[in-house]
């Protein structure tokens, strides 16, 4: 569990209700619970997202929550530039054939796919390009659910201000009845209140958050680009190991999450 996610909007919760408190407003917190606002803002949104994305991608939005909540991946950089530089040695002091017998030991899914593809003798430009789409297709599905989350933060206020005139349109039926105005103005804002708050604590963090995850990804599977190229070329392992150091030694115990 990416325990960053789980406690960023609490922490940010919690900072926003301690500031009603410490503003004297403790009384309000009650009314920051209203279904109708909720159903109005998240229903709203919804909807206008199924009229912006088909339903395969607005499937594969919710489908991208868990890679928000869960680690980036079950290895890290530096241990794939240590299994790189591992086949390069196998390779150079045995043979491409080699590398068949430690593919399963392999930690990373893409780096075994691309040692299968040179164990079976398969041109060294087609694995490149292989690769390299991969890499290219995987980063475009996930910009496209970058971008659901934070459409969705960009139009959830919109519709927390449609909630707000709902709710101003009851108050005005009440205008001879002044004890009840201030009342109704209040909760007229508490879909305001949802729709901003929802955009800016978890939406467009969120997303942000994927395409994060999503650069890290590309990272590794471009190490995965130069250590094969390195292997097929017949490059000496200490010069895959210099070309992988951009991605080992910048920030490399930050990827891991």
């Amino acid at each position: 569990m990416d325990i960053g996610f789980i406690i960023g909007p609490i922490f940010a919760m919690a900072m926003i209700l301690g500031g009603v408190v410490a503003k004297g407003a403790a009384n309000l917190i009650p009314q920051f619970v209203s279904l109708p606002s909720f159903l109005i803002v998240i229903g709203g949104t919804l909807g206008a997202l199924m009229v912006a994305y088909p339903i395969p991608d607005y499937i594969r939005a919710f489908k991208a929550i868990p890679n928000i909540l869960m680690k980036n991946s079950p290895t890290t950089p530096q241990q794939i530039a240590a299994e790189i530089i591992d086949l390069a040695q196998t390779a150079r002091k045995e043979s491409i054939l080699a590398l068949e017998k430690k593919r399963e030991g392999l930690s990373y899914g893409p780096l075994k796919a691309a040692v299968k593809l040179a164990v079976d003798g398969t041109d060294p430009n087609i694995i490149r390009d292989t690769l390299e789409n991969e890499a290219f297709v995987e980063f475009e599905e996930v910009e496209i659910c970058v971008k659901f989350w934070e459409d969705f933060g960009a139009i959830s206020p919109t519709i927390g201000i449609l909630g707000a005139v709902i709710g101003l349109m009851k108050v005005m039926t009440v205008l001879d009845q002044p004890e009840k105005i201030g009342p109704g103005i209040a909760v007229a804002f508490v879909a305001t209140l949802y729709g901003v708050g929802i955009a800016n604590i978890m939406c467009i963090p969120g997303g942000k958050r994927i395409k994060r995850k999503a650069m890290i990804e590309n990272h590794y599977r471009a190490m995965v680009i130069i250590g094969i190229d390195g292997i097929l070329s017949g490059q000496n392992p200490k010069i895959i190991e210099e070309r992988l150091k951009v991605y080992t030694s910048h920030g490399g115990e930050a990827h891991e999450e």
